[in-house]
């Protein structure tokens, strides 16, 4: 076990520093103990271009979160817990079995309260041979001091902007801090990665950070303020991936205002922004993209 590992025994791993043992059994907000859960690995085709590639993505959807949102696609293995158990030598296997089937790259989802274990197999992957590169597929809501583990390890960072409003944040995923965390736990990630890298011959991004925002209905203001402060920070050193897929879910059937997708003038009012903030590295999303046959099947495949 990994001096890595000590953390999980009073665990600070994200801002919510629940002080909990999981070495021992307890759960914390992420409703995770020590124990490795995923509940798919696979190649996933779904991802932005530069990520895919002809295979797709070799994606490894982990169980459990540090966030939760209440409109949360990914409900059944975020809140619900399912999902398998895993050794960290297995883990080490399906990443090594990912590579090849010829996936992209390894696409690590949710990882941020299994950041201790995760090292340990990507170290051992590693040894063995495991050459992809390595993303980190998160909410932003981290510490850096927990992505400092990680350093040399990750090759891609794509973590989500969800917010600018500590009011939606504190509503919607019971984080006030949400942009207060995020926000220097991005710099974290960019000083690790630097600008992005992409390989002229494939259009696969190599290293670098690809930061995404989901429109919500209703809050074309917020999503404005996110994309300034991406733009105003980093320039063209990073891509920014503008989403238009929010689909409405039974978990957040206690929030009205979310209960119908984003209309395509408040979309296009999104663009429109980005498009005179003179944003040139943006993915956006076309067509119809807010669909459930976009949630992956989270039946255990790969494991």
């Amino acid at each position: 076990m990994e001096d890595s590992w000590e953390m999980l025994a009073d665990c600070c791993l994200c801002p919510r520093e629940c002080h909990v043992n999981r070495l021992e059994g307890q759960r914390g907000f992420c409703g995770q103990t020590a124990v490795l859960k995923a509940a798919r690995a696979s190649l996933h085709p779904w991802e932005e271009p530069c990520l895919t590639g002809p295979a797709g993505s070799g994606a490894v959807f982990f169980t459990g979160c540090s966030l939760q949102c209440c409109f949360c696609q990914n409900h059944a293995i975020v809140a619900e817990g399912r999902g398998a158990e895993l050794t960290v030598q297995r883990l080490a296997r399906i990443f090594l079995s990912l590579e090849a089937q010829g996936a992209a790259n390894l696409n690590l989802v949710t990882p941020t309260h299994y950041i201790p274990q995760i090292r340990s197999a990507l170290l051992l992957a590693k040894k063995e041979g495991l050459s992809l590169p390595v993303v980190y597929n998160s909410s932003g809501y981290e510490k850096k001091e927990s992505l400092a583990l990680l350093e040399g390890l990750v090759d891609i960072y794509l973590p989500d902007l969800k917010y600018d409003s500590p009011e939606l944040s504190l509503r919607y995923s019971r984080a006030q801090d949400y942009f207060e965390k995020a926000a220097p736990a991005l710099a974290e990630m960019f000083r690790q990665t630097g600008p992005f890298v992409i390989d002229p011959a494939s259009g696969l991004m190599k290293r670098g950070m690809l930061v995404r925002h989901l429109v919500l209905p209703g809050q074309v203001k917020d999503s404005k303020r996110v994309l300034h402060y991406l733009h105003d920070t980093y320039g063209e050193q990073i891509y920014v991936s503008i989403l238009n897929q929010y689909t409405p879910m039974p978990c957040a059937a206690d929030f009205p205002e979310l209960g119908r997708r984003v209309t395509p003038q408040e979309y296009g009012r999104v663009v429109d922004f980005c498009l005179r903030l003179g944003m040139e590295n943006a993915y956006i999303q076309e067509g119809e993209s807010a669909a459930p046959d976009f949630i992956p099947d989270f039946d255990l495949r790969g494991l």
